[in-house]
C-alpha cells in the first residue's frame, strides 16, 4: 500500500459504516447477521482499496457486496429449508419386542444369527442359504434350529422339543 493508504480506508470506513449497517440491518432484519456481512464487506474492500478508492462511488461497491452477501445468506437459508422439508420423515422407534429379539439375536454365534436372519427375514430356503454360506443344507438346519434354541433361552421361553424327541427314552 501506498503511504497515506490506510488514513483514506479510516476515513472512508469511519464515514460510511453506520450507513452500510443500517442498509444490512434492513436487508437482513438481523443485527448479528448485518454486522457480520458489513464486516465481510469492508474485508474485501480493503483488499481492493487501490484500485476502489478510484471509484466515483466506493460505498455504491460496498452496498452491492452487502447485497451480494446477503442474497447469498437467502439461499442457503431456502436450501436449508427445502433440505429439511424433503427430508425423509423420522422413523419411528422399534418396539419394545423387536429390541428384545435383537438383544437376544446378540448373544448367538454369527453363523446361526446369519442363518436365523437369512431365512426368517429374507424368506431364504435351506438350500439358498446352504449355496449362499457354502454349508450343507445339514448344517444350515442345525444352525436354524441351534439358533431357534439359543433365542428361546435367551428370550426366556423354554426351548422347543422336536416331535420324534418327546416319548424317546
Amino acid at each position: 500500500m501506498t503511504p497515506g493508504t490506510g488514513d483514506a480506508f479510516d476515513a472512508f470506513y469511519r464515514d460510511t459504516s453506520r450507513r452500510l449497517l443500517r442498509y444490512a440491518y434492513g436487508l437482513t432484519g438481523d443485527p448479528a447477521e448485518a454486522q457480520d456481512l458489513v464486516q465481510e464487506a469492508y474485508a474485501r474492500a480493503w483488499q481492493r482499496w487501490r484500485r476502489l478508492a478510484a471509484y466515483e462511488d466506493p460505498e455504491a461497491w460496498l452496498r452491492l457486496v452487502v447485497n451480494r452477501l446477503s442474497t447469498d445468506r437467502w439461499r442457503r437459508l431456502g436450501v436449508r429449508r427445502t433440505h429439511a422439508a424433503t427430508a425423509p420423515a423420522p422413523v419411528a422407534p422399534p418396539s419394545e419386542d423387536t429390541v428384545l429379539l435383537v438383544r437376544a439375536m446378540r448373544t448367538l454365534p454369527a453363523a446361526h444369527r446369519r442363518a436365523l436372519a437369512l431365512h426368517y427375514l429374507l424368506d431364504r430356503s435351506v438350500a439358498d442359504i446352504a449355496a449362499e454360506t457354502g454349508a450343507s443344507t445339514g448344517t444350515v438346519k442345525s444352525w436354524l434350529a441351534r439358533g431357534r434354541a439359543g433365542l428361546a433361552v435367551a428370550l426366556g421361553a423354554a426351548p422347543a422339543v422336536p416331535e420324534g424327541a418327546r416319548n424317546a427314552h
